[in-house]
Parts: C-alpha cells; sequence; structure tokens
C-alpha cells in the first residue's frame, strides 16, 4: 500500500508541474527586442530602456568594461548617441533565442545601425527574464 501511495503521489507531482510554452515565450521576447529597435529608431532612449530591466542589478558588458545599473546603462546610451545623427536606425537579425530554465532565456544576434555618422554592426548576447509578467533583458553583452 505504501509503494501505491509513493508512486501515486510522485505522478501527481508530475502531472502538476506548469508546463512551458517555449515558441510563445520566444516570440514575446522577439517582439520585445523589436519593439526596442523601433524607440531607438525614433530616437527615443527612454522607451529603448523599457526592454532592459529597471534593477542596480542590470549588467551591460561592452567595449569599455562591464556597467551595472539601469540608470548608468542609459546614461551612456544618451552621452553615446546624444542626437538623431547618432541613433539612426537599428536592426536586429536575431540568430538563436535558447531555452535555460523557466522564464530564462539566452538570445544571440547581430545588430546594424544606419546613420548618418557612419554605420555601425556588431554581435550580442542577452539574458531574457521574464519578471512581473513581462520579459526584460536582465544582462547585455554588446561587441562592435
Amino acid at each position: 500500500m505504501k509503494h501505491i501511495v509513493l508512486i501515486f503521489s510522485v505522478f501527481l507531482v508530475i502531472s502538476c508541474e506548469v508546463e512551458i510554452d517555449v515558441e510563445s515565450d520566444k516570440k514575446a521576447i522577439s517582439k520585445a527586442l523589436n519593439q526596442s529597435a523601433k524607440d531607438w529608431s525614433n530616437g527615443n532612449l527612454d522607451a529603448y530602456m523599457n526592454v532592459y530591466w529597471k534593477s542596480e542589478k542590470l549588467q551591460f558588458i561592452g567595449r569599455n568594461g562591464i556597467t551595472y545599473g539601469w540608470q548608468n546603462t542609459l546614461d551612456n546610451y544618451k552621452k553615446g548617441y546624444p542626437t538623431k545623427d547618432h541613433t539612426g536606425i537599428l536592426t536586429f537579425d536575431i540568430l538563436s533565442i535558447d531555452f535555460l530554465a523557466k522564464d530564462l532565456y539566452s538570445l544571440t544576434g547581430k545588430y546594424h545601425l544606419e546613420r548618418n555618422v557612419g554605420e555601425a554592426n556588431g554581435i550580442f548576447t542577452l539574458i531574457f527574464k521574464k519578471i512581473d509578467n513581462k520579459w526584460v533583458i536582465i544582462s547585455d553583452h554588446t561587441q562592435g
């Protein structure tokens, strides 16, 4: 009898696990990233930052090293891209989105920035996490 109860309990726990809809998650992540490109291309860096985790724990790794924090990241963007001539038109080429764990994905891609002050291209890896029912970037490693 104990074995039947144990087997039933294990089956119950397994059947109660939440199913993860990876394809739906990937679409939502792609949508969030593409919206950020539209916001950037409209010259709205504040709206562009909506895809980033608004936390001091946000991590951005770029050519100048590691920057921590949402506000510091926004400030760096505003210094580096002060006018519409600098922001230009941003497009992304998503190469892969990989499931890491529940509510956690890695996205690898390329970016292209068409602008009056010279084009820019590079690659990036982003870690997306679902926080408060919203997909946000918690870590950004960009190389241009």
